[in-house]
């Protein structure tokens, strides 16, 4: 098993039984892992942002705990420590771990984002939440002009959540029907 396979098995056994949670980590991972691949991160840093996006939201059940609360500061506080816990007991390099624990206590942060590995971070989790929380096309519209950057982010955005807006000027696609 490779060092990611087995990290999300980690991070599986943790949410214990929340498969909510997990698809969420595991869709984040993928728009990390798309969007770090077109926009040809080294692959040392590709490593570190695939490795943030798995363990991303790993405060979020101790911040429940402590503070009734999710909300991204709590997870900001609560998740480094942990990720950081399970990333030595799986034998990541030191210097991988101290930049993940960095994205994993700033990632819902969005001013003075530091590298690419955390622009990618922000974005691919928005992705994600737009579609979990049911944005409205304002905010979306919004949250891509504010905290967008690259290529590939922008494309998926587009592709997602604006393409119609973007063919004819009308508001954004909804499924009809099918």
């Amino acid at each position: 098993m490779d060092t990611d396979g087995k990290l999300i098995w980690e991070m599986i056994q943790y949410y214990d039984r929340d498969p909510k949670r997990v698809g969420h980590f595991l869709k984040v991972y993928g728009y990390a892992k798309a969007i770090g691949e077109a926009e040809a991160l080294s692959p040392q840093l590709q490593q570190i942002l695939e490795t943030a996006a798995i363990v991303h939201d790993i405060g979020i059940r101790a911040s429940l705990k402590k503070h009734k609360s999710s909300a991204g500061p709590y997870q900001e506080r609560e998740g480094p420590p942990l990720a950081k816990a399970m990333l030595e007991k799986l034998k990541y390099p030191p210097e991988l771990i101290g930049r993940v624990c960095y994205l994993v206590g700033h990632h819902h942060t969005y001013t003075n984002i530091s590298g690419l590995d955390y622009q990618i971070l922000v974005e691919a989790d928005f992705l994600v939440n737009m579609e979990e929380d049911g944005m409205e096309l304002d905010a979306i519209r919004s949250i891509g002009e504010k905290i967008f950057c690259t290529d590939r982010g922008k494309a998926i955005l587009r592709e997602l959540y604006l393409k119609e807006e973007r063919k004819n000027g009308s508001r954004g696609s909804k499924k009809t029907s099918e």
